[in-house]
């Protein structure tokens, strides 16, 4: 197999942050940047996987989202009521929060200004798939290719988790590792839906990695106000020209098919690719699927 080029993690100054990243593959070719969801470490971007995307020709670059893992914690911003910012958005009332996505997606240009990345081919996963639509938004001259996986446009009226995977979201995080180790397999079986044994098999070691790299509860409050106050994007989509990519599961109990469906239908011309089986994960076993669909939409950009 291919060997690929690695580099060990570092930190550069992006948006008046320390972010923490690394990368895969050539420097030379094109660039992709791969930005994780809610509460969720870069390594949740299994090397393996940014490996084969990095044997497709792309520079892969992965990174902690500010408020966790290694990148700059805002401790100073305090933690945020989100049973609150909850219900006044059920309310439709104003949410006051201490950064917005907008700021998020400012800081993945932030990270390409540092690395010298003109443009990119951004992907991104759950609440990293609506800071990817954001940097799209806000930001088109830096973006070659957009891949939103199991996002959503954000708009009003999209059907909400299922009760069970909500209460993901609320359930405290044990501040012990063998507690955290269990919480993380809980976690994950109920948003795979089904038995995926060899991700099961890696629970274990993932926890691990995360709680050795550091946990930030009131960072991923935080972060989860700031997807509630940004609101809906489902407008400012119909105006990206952007070549999109839409991924999403059948299955997906926390952010479910309409909201993929729904983001796919506001940004003309865009192409939807929906895995059966497929909850809010991205199992080892559809790996080939998803990673090929990211690759050959990356490599068609460049030839409209």
């Amino acid at each position: 197999m291919q060997a690929v080029q690695r580099t060990a993690p570092a930190f550069v100054k992006a948006n008046g942050l320390e972010l923490c990243y690394d990368t895969f593959g050539d420097p030379t070719g094109p660039a992709m940047i791969l930005i994780m969801g809610l509460a969720t470490q870069m390594i949740a971007w299994d090397e393996e996987f940014c490996a084969i995307l990095a044997r497709h020709g792309f520079y892969v670059v992965r990174f902690d989202n500010r408020d966790i893992g290694l990148s700059t914690r805002l401790e100073q911003s305090g933690v945020p009521d989100v049973q609150a910012a909850f219900m006044a958005v059920m309310q439709g009332k104003p949410i006051t929060a201490p950064y917005l996505l907008s700021d998020m997606a400012d800081d993945v240009v932030g990270l390409m200004d540092a690395l010298g990345i003109r443009a990119a081919h951004i992907v991104g996963a759950s609440m990293g798939g609506a800071i990817a639509q954001t940097v799209t938004i806000d930001h088109p001259e830096r973006v070659l290719s957009l891949t939103s996986i199991m996002s959503t446009s954000g708009a009003p009226g999209l059907p909400p988790p299922t009760p069970e995977a909500l209460a993901m979201l609320f359930k405290p995080t044990p501040t012990d590792e063998a507690g955290y180790i269990a919480s993380y397999a809980e976690t994950y079986r109920v948003l795979r839906v089904g038995s995926f044994p060899l991700d099961e098999a890696r629970d274990r070691s993932r926890a691990t990695q995360n709680f050795s790299r550091g946990l930030n509860p009131p960072g991923v409050a935080r972060q989860l106000v700031a997807v509630l106050a940004s609101g809906s994007r489902k407008e400012a989509l119909g105006a990206v020209r952007t070549p999109t990519l839409v991924i999403h599961g059948d299955v997906d109990p926390l952010v479910p098919l309409a909201c993929g469906l729904d983001v796919a239908a506001s940004v003309p011309g865009s192409e939807l690719l929906v895995i059966e089986g497929m909850g809010h994960a991205l199992p080892i076993t559809m790996w080939p699927r998803i990673i090929e669909a990211i690759a050959h939409h990356a490599k068609e950009s460049h030839v409209r």
